[in-house]
This record gives C-alpha cells, sequence and structure tokens, in this order.
C-alpha cells in the first residue's frame, strides 16, 4: 500500500519505514506533508462516518508525531536562516482534546517560519486569554474538531471583545465542518479547511 494508505489503516511500523526511505532517498519532506495531508483528511471522513472512533484517532495521532518528530529537524535546518514571520496562538479549544489537525497546521506554520506557541487541546478561554497577554501574537489560530467546540470559540473571541484585546487580533479558525458559517457566528475573520491554508492567510495577514 502507499504511504497515505499505511497511515490511514493505523500501520505505525510501516509507515515509519516508508518515512525512512522517503528520507534517505531525499524526498521534499514538504511532498511527505502533502500525503499526510491527505491522510488526514481521510481519516477524519472516517471518523464522520462512523468508521474510526477516538482509539483510532489517538493512535493516528501518535503515529503522525512520530512522523513530525523526524521531519521536524530536517526543515528547522531549512528554515535556519530565515527570520521569524511574527508570532501565531495556537490551540484546540475547551471542551474538544482533538489534535491531529492542529498539530499539522502547527508543524507546517513552523516549517514556513513563523513563531508558533501552541497551547494544546482543550484549552479554556483563560488560557487563550493569558498567552495574548504575554505573547502579543497577530494571529489567533482555533481549532475544534466537534460542533461543540463553536461555542468555546464564540465565548472566547466575545471575551477578548469585552477586554479590548479583539481590535489587535486577526483570528482564524479550522477543523470539523467549519465554514464561514460558523466564521460569521463566532466572529472569527477567517477560516482555513487545510494547513496549507492556515500558512497561506498567516502569511498574508503578516504581511511576509
Amino acid at each position: 500500500m502507499s504511504f497515505i494508505n499505511e497511515i490511514v489503516e493505523l500501520n505505525e511500523k510501516k509507515v515509519i519505514e516508508l518515512l525512512d526511505s522517503r528520507l534517505q532517498s531525499n524526498d521534499d519532506p514538504f511532498n511527505v506533508m502533502k500525503d499526510v495531508r491527505e491522510a488526514v483528511k481521510i481519516i477524519g471522513e472516517k471518523f464522520s462516518n462512523k468508521e474510526y472512533f477516538i482509539p483510532e484517532l489517538i493512535m493516528s495521532g501518535e503515529i503522525l508525531r512520530q512522523i513530525f518528530e523526524k521531519l521536524e529537524p530536517i526543515l528547522r535546518e531549512s528554515q535556519k536562516a530565515v527570520e521569524k514571520k511574527g508570532k501565531v496562538i495556537l490551540g484546540t479549544v475547551a471542551g474538544d482534546i482533538h489534535d491531529i489537525g492542529k498539530d499539522v497546521v502547527r508543524f507546517m506554520l513552523d516549517a514556513n517560519g513563523f513563531e508558533v506557541i501552541d497551547l494544546g487541546v482543550d484549552v479554556s478561554a483563560q488560557k487563550f486569554i493569558d498567552a495574548i497577554k504575554e505573547h502579543k501574537p497577530k494571529v489567533l489560530a482555533l481549532s475544534g474538531f466537534l460542533t461543540l467546540a463553536y461555542d468555546s470559540m464564540k465565548e472566547l473571541i466575545t471575551n477578548l471583545t469585552n477586554i479590548g484585546l479583539r481590535d489587535d487580533l486577526k483570528i482564524m479558525i479550522g477543523g470539523g465542518t467549519v465554514d464561514k458559517r460558523i466564521v460569521e457566528y463566532v466572529g472569527a475573520d477567517q477560516y482555513g479547511q487545510s494547513a496549507v491554508d492556515a500558512v497561506n492567510i498567516a502569511t498574508k495577514w503578516m504581511g511576509v
């Protein structure tokens, strides 16, 4: 099976073997990431269709972490001389523990020269607010796979507005069935369907 299929089928050992082979052959790590994104999309569809459940998501997350660990040093090396483009605070909102999409976004933003402060999963509104006050990012990226996450996003953005932090932030959201309607509901600026979208949006907002 292909690299994508092995990830989707959660064949951990085979995935790492194929990854090592590709890296030893000097395959472009961004080509590898393209395949990873496709695999993540398929896994998400299987979860939505109730073919996969929480244990499969946890397993796929562990496989992705191993892939990222191998790719990060290569991409960091290529970015050493590149000045950081700006700060992005990233996290999965309160009530949602899904990290697959978030981790792919973090990896791609980091690989493209952004300074990413990743707050993890099930992040409270207060934790986001504290991080924004401390790091003063230009961009806030919120992830949520479950529909209940949208209310958490809305609550956070409302709080940011009420305490005067919203005007200085550009906010993107992603995950699950996020679309323009959800952007309007939660009060965000834009949504991304993929990690590439996240990079393109952040690049535009940073003016780099």
